[in-house]
């Protein structure tokens, strides 16, 4: 396939996409942002009341709580479990890594938080995953660096000097020797430091950025996915990208006027400001597709991911791919279909209609406290009946020429209507003040057993939402981290989990793993969780006490485990701080307990008890042994030093005798004048 019929297939592909998703969604999406923002309705009339019933944002931001907590409430989002006795280490690192990922190398909260909040305003949440290799470039400027400094600074090859300057400190000092020691050269260098860290980065993607192909079903049976969005020409170089090529495609982009975005920023003019921008700050739209296409002309379709740059979607990038980086969730799943229900599209009909009750509830209470007046022409002051005061006085020529015409109350009617409608509320969405404890005229009166049941059935759909989400969004979320792991991870890294540095090597995993959720359903609230593990960890006592530490029913490790669970539902995270883990004991703790058991051991057996003796008397004999042998070798090596330094003595003494004769010798043919050893006379 050549570049021509790539670039028509994936611009038609862009198109068809964009026009969909504005018939489909766009007006869907900006009315149901408008409903939780409280914005006007459209049909206010002046004069009457203009109050919004806020009913789509107060469910929401009761809902949402509840789910984040599932979410967040613990270190691991998800577990990855093994499919073989032989994998069970790998995914439990695996685990520990992704987990990591999210809520350490980004901002995990916010992420979840976002891509809930995303689905039950819009109907659809989007994050996507991908590995940041950016450049991070660093000015900065050092003075007074010695040569040593200097050269140490340079030997990085990341640093490129912009300014260097060379001074001289103090003066040159002359010795006594007249020897001349020159002042210190110091710098003053400006640099320029380029760092590379490349990360997994999880972004959060406005529902208006992300296109998919028409009937599409799920992620996995797309053909055609996008993520369309702006960005400046700085971020485009920074990223490797030509400026020419860059500064081509910058200027206006339609994305900036799209009714949906403009909506999400309400308080932002719609006009583009890139006039007013610094040149590097000027906008590109920048379209990242991924699509199945026959690139290769063998009649099988396979991923690419292709950049685009521009309004005309100048293809700059094709490389193959081999999974769709995204993830996507919905509240209310709707069969063979991408794009559930959101909670606001519930909603909207009862905020409209509540709205328009308090609406006239409030005009009514309005028209009782300032009725309309009835007035005998000729017989009242006019000008005192208008200047409605309190205290005020109306002149009448006659009694009863004044008489208020009050409108009938409605509240009688309005207030069962709105209790109606927070029924309907309540049957949509199961939230309600039952479930949330705030109607004690609802629960007071009930036993434990009614009130609970009514909690846990109102929380029934909000359970069902957040399994919908867990299955869905969040475990292609954390798929999506772990494989991107396997695909970038180049070297082992060192990161901190309960407060011990481990070392991951991705590279030594299999990337076969089932995913569980870790979203907290079913196990009741924080109180009933607290009760059961009590009950549990006092049966774990009971066991290790009465059948000791190898009994086939808990170990020293489930029993630490019960405790760090008890621990995480009183909100306490490392339960570290409180109890070791018996798997990663320091190894002098592990060397005392080994010697504890085993002379526990030898107490209760008499056998080994004995044999233990043995081994001790001997090892004292084989202790004497040696130490009597080193006493002996110590009186051999001194006798044979006291001999040597003896030998010695006698031939130094030998010696100076001999010089002593010599001495002599010479002394007597000095006086003689003859040499004695010859006897014959000197001239």
């Amino acid at each position: 396939m050549d570049d021509l019929e790539l670039h028509s297939i994936v611009r038609g592909e862009i198109e068809s996409a964009v026009n969909y998703h504005d018939t489909e969604f766009a007006g869907k999406r900006i009315k149901q942002m408008d409903y939780y923002l409280g914005e006007p309705l459209g049909n206010e009339q002046d004069g009457r009341s203009q109050v919004i019933q806020t009913e789509v944002a107060d469910t929401i931001d009761m809902i949402l709580p509840q789910l984040v907590k599932m979410f967040v409430s613990t270190d691991q989002t998800v577990r990855f479990e093994p499919r073989g006795p032989e994998d069970v280490e790998a995914a439990k690192q695996a685990t520990e890594y992704v987990n990591f990922v999210l809520h350490n190398d980004n901002p995990g909260f916010r992420i979840i938080h976002d891509f809930a909040k995303d689905a039950l305003i819009s109907g659809q949440g989007v994050v996507k995953i991908f590995f940041d290799e950016s450049e991070n470039i660093i000015n900065d400027m050092y003075t007074g660096l010695t040569d040593d400094e200097l050269t140490a600074l340079l030997s990085d090859d990341d640093v490129e000097v912009l300014e260097q300057e060379a001074r001289e400190i103090g003066e040159p000092t002359e010795l006594d020797d007249g020897t001349v020691i020159p002042a210190i050269n110091v710098y003053d260098v400006k640099i320029k430091k380029t760092t590379r860290d490349g990360r997994i980065r999880i972004e959060n993607v406005p529902p208006e950025e992300f296109l998919f192909n028409q009937r599409a079903k799920s992620l996995d049976d797309c053909r055609f996915v996008a993520h369309r969005t702006t960005m400046s020409i700085s971020e485009l170089i920074s990223l490797g990208y030509d400026q020419e090529l860059v500064e081509e495609y910058a200027g206006y982009t339609e994305i900036d006027t799209l009714d949906e975005r403009q909506a999400r920023f309400q308080d932002l003019e719609s006009a583009t400001n890139d006039d007013a921008k610094a040149p590097s700050e000027r906008d590109v739209l920048v379209t990242e597709v991924y699509i199945k296409v026959d690139f290769d002309d063998d009649g099988v379709s396979e991923m690419r991911r292709l950049l685009c740059l521009g309004s005309s979607y100048e293809i700059i990038e094709n490389d193959e791919f081999d999974m769709f980086p995204f993830a996507v969730m919905s509240p209310i799943l709707m069969p063979h279909r991408m794009t559930g229900r959101s909670i606001a599209e519930l909603l909207t009909d009862l905020q409209e209609s509540k709205t328009a009750i308090l609406r006239q509830l409030l005009d009514n209470i309005y028209s009782i406290n300032n009725a309309r007046m009835g007035a005998v022409e000729g017989q009242v002051n006019l000008d005192d009946l208008i200047a409605n005061r309190p205290g005020g006085i109306v002149r009448m020529r006659a009694p009863n020429m004044v008489q208020p015409l009050a409108p009938p109350p409605v509240s009688d009617a309005a207030f069962p209507l709105l209790a109606y409608m927070d029924n309907v509320r309540e049957m949509r969405t199961g939230m309600s003040k039952a479930s949330m404890g705030l109607d004690p005229d609802a629960l007071q009166s009930s036993t434990a057993t009614a009130v609970q049941a009514t909690v846990s059935a109102a929380q029934a759909k909000v359970e069902l939402i957040a399994r919908v989400m867990a299955e869905t969004g969040i475990k292609d979320l954390m798929r999506c981290i772990l494989k991107t792991v396997l695909q970038n991870a180049q070297q082992p890294r060192i990161i901190r989990l309960r407060n011990n540095f481990v070392v991951m090597d991705p590279q030594a995993w299999e990337n076969e793993f089932d995913i569980s959720i870790n979203v907290g359903l079913g196990n009741g609230d924080d109180a009933q969780r607290m009760a059961m593990l009590s009950q549990v960890a006092s049966k774990q006592e009971q066991v290790l006490t009465q059948m000791g530490m190898e009994n086939p029913l808990c170990t020293m490790g489930q029993y630490r485990a019960t405790l760090a669970k008890m621990l995480e539902a009183a909100g306490f995270k490392n339960a570290n701080e409180f109890f070791l883990d018996p798997d990663n004991l320091p190894p002098e703790l592990q060397q005392k307990i080994q010697q504890k058991m085993q002379m526990a051991e030898g107490a209760n057996n008499p056998a080994l008890e004995l044999e233990r003796q043995k081994l001790e008397t001997e090892r004292q004999k084989i202790q004497a042994d040696i130490a009597l042998d080193r006493e002996k070798m110590v009186a051999e090596l001194e006798l044979k030093r006291e001999i040597q330094m003896q030998e010695l003595q006698m031939k130094f003494e030998m010696r100076r005798q001999e010089m002593q004769l010599e001495a002599q010798l010479r002394n007597v043919e000095a006086v003689t004048g003859s040499d004695i050893s010859t006897n014959i006379p000197r001239n």
